[in-house]
């Protein structure tokens, strides 16, 4: 009988194990396989990371997972390496199926640590420029493309708020978006349509992301939704702002989301609608979902975990 499952081994997943193993919690952390689920999480697929605390000349993305997951291992965590394929979670001892063993892992309680994906437009030279040039965080990367001229996709909320973010920064922002009006809040509209650095190209869709053979972003190759013209618009880089998925199919009829998916947590705290059951990270993040958010809501999630564990075996 385990004191703690964590499921996910983000920089969420991955602090939880931290604070989890010098509680002497001996945590078990399934790190998962899957491309959706990687070990590491959406870091594994960044490269320059500047704005984690600590670090003043950066760190790749890569190597800060490989940091946090020597230093949870250092405390005497125990890690699998492949997907978790079932929970039961209602009960006072929680069952984790995990695919290399066909009785369950039981424990005391459970941090659901699972992360988000970004959506992407899954066009030619999209997932080959990503990380030259094109992203899905304007916080994380903006800040490569200063006084350059720069794209965002997408028409909501968090287009705006990433475009807007990049007109800090960048010389022009253009948002590219299928449709003649924007489905964000009229207040971001109206913050948007005033900026003197915003550029707005409507009934557009993006059709190929240029230039895979110089290995950096030099433009976007665009279709207009009503006339099927296309034309190439010159840019050094791609921020695509179509919305994430949380990766909580898993739970979905176990734990209370929300209608987008994320996971509900009680106010100030990390506890799901399951005693015993925490959610941290991404997964239970529609707004922030920054590295160092997510380690701040794992260092909750041990400590609620602990608090449970304690209060059962008093």
């Amino acid at each position: 009988m385990h004191k703690v499952i964590i499921i996910g081994s983000g920089p969420a997943g991955l602090t939880a194990a931290i604070y989890a193993a010098r509680a002497n919690m001996k945590p078990v952390v399934i790190e998962g396989l899957a491309a959706s689920h990687q070990p590491g999480g959406q870091l594994m697929i960044t490269t320059e990371v500047e704005n984690y605390p600590g670090f003043p000349e950066g760190i790749t993305g890569p190597k800060l997972m490989e940091l946090f997951r020597a230093q949870a291992e250092r405390f005497g965590t125990v890690f699998y390496t492949e997907d978790c394929t079932k929970v039961e979670l209602t009960g006072a001892v929680k069952r984790v199926w995990i695919e290399s063993q066909a009785e369950p892992l039981e424990a005391l309680s459970v941090v659901v640590a699972t992360g988000a994906v970004a959506r992407w437009l899954d066009v030619p030279g999209e997932k080959e420029l990503q990380n030259r040039g094109v992203s899905a965080c304007a916080t994380c990367d903006g800040s490569f493309f200063k006084d350059q001229d720069v794209v965002v996709v997408g028409g909501g909320d968090t287009a705006l708020e990433e475009a807007l973010y990049l007109a800090g920064l960048c010389r022009t922002v253009t948002l590219v978006h299928r449709r003649d009006a924007l489905r964000a809040s009229k207040i971001m509209q109206d913050r948007a349509r005033k900026h003197e650095r915003m550029r707005f190209l409507w009934n557009k869709v993006v059709e190929e992301v240029r230039d895979v053979t110089r290995r950096r972003v030099s433009s976007v190759v665009l279709r207009d939704t009503v006339t099927g013209e296309r034309l190439e618009h010159p840019t050094s880089a791609v921020f695509v702002a179509i919305g994430h998925v949380p990766s909580s199919e898993l739970f979905r009829g176990v734990l209370d989301a929300h209608d987008t998916g994320y996971l509900k947590v009680q106010g100030g705290s990390t506890r799901t609608n399951l005693p015993g059951v925490f959610a941290c990270g991404d997964v239970a993040d529609h707004v922030y979902r920054q590295a160092v958010s997510a380690a701040g809501t794992g260092c909750m999630a041990a400590l609620d975990a602990e608090r449970y564990v304690s209060a059962l075996e008093a």
